[in-house]
């Protein structure tokens, strides 16, 4: 049985960008569908998603103000149709042409999540590489888990299990918050190694060092509460 991908797409004011990566996306041998939030743009983000708002197989979401990524990601679970969904950034930092060897599992029956670690020569600022990785050992002692990039941007997911979980994130706490609930299901989740190009503040990189703040408080609150 051919299984589809829904790959969803937070899009804040990456015009730059978007065209190149829906290309990359497109291009990936795969049954695909494209979910495109755009969370309250100012640049040319909206009239380059005009382009794609006839294609079937691209469905586009607009937010009137920026709410944050976990609001985007949220917005576009609810119109999820394919049987594995994959968070997709819409700069360059990651390649479409590992999407084949994150959804293998989870084709096969082996995992129902899968992590894309980011464990090549490349990261970004060396700060955040570091907190990442505190961060993701921390986790894993208060969760039992065996991950290595609790921040990375591709995560994969059993398109049925994603949908079942309450999220209540806004910004990048998406990835602690979707990774806690997923933990405490007992659930296993597995990492894939793949192709990371980071970029820098000046070419448009967002997260900022609060936002390793509020995950480690999320990692907190979730272990001790419902």
């Amino acid at each position: 049985m051919t299984l589809m991908l829904s790959v969803i797409i937070p899009a804040y004011n990456e015009g730059e960008t978007l065209t190149v990566i829906l290309k990359r996306i497109m291009d990936v041998p795969v049954e695909k569908e494209v979910i495109i939030v755009d969370d309250g743009s100012s640049d040319d983000t909206p009239r380059i998603l005009d382009a794609y708002k006839n294609r079937r197989d691209i469905t586009i979401i607009r937010h009137e103000t920026n709410r944050g990524k976990g609001m985007a990601v949220r917005s576009a679970i609810a119109h999820i149709t394919g049987d594995i969904t994959i968070i997709q950034d819409a700069d360059l930092e990651y390649d479409p042409g590992d999407y084949l060897i994150l959804i293998e599992p989870i084709e096969k029956g082996e995992a129902r999540v899968v992590y894309g670690a980011r464990l090549g020569p490349h990261h970004s600022y060396y700060r955040y590489y570091i907190g990442g990785r505190i961060l993701s050992l921390i986790f894993n002692i208060l969760y039992h888990q065996n991950i290595t990039d609790l921040h990375t941007g591709y995560k994969v997911f059993d398109s049925g299990l994603l949908k079942s979980i309450p999220l209540t994130c806004l910004g990048f706490e998406f990835c602690p918050e979707v990774t806690a609930r997923i933990a405490k299901r007992g659930i296993r989740i597995g990492e894939i190694p793949i192709h990371y190009y980071p970029r820098t503040f000046k070419e448009g990189k967002k997260i900022r060092w609060t936002d390793g703040a509020k995950a480690f408080w999320i990692i907190l609150k979730l272990r001790f509460t419902d």
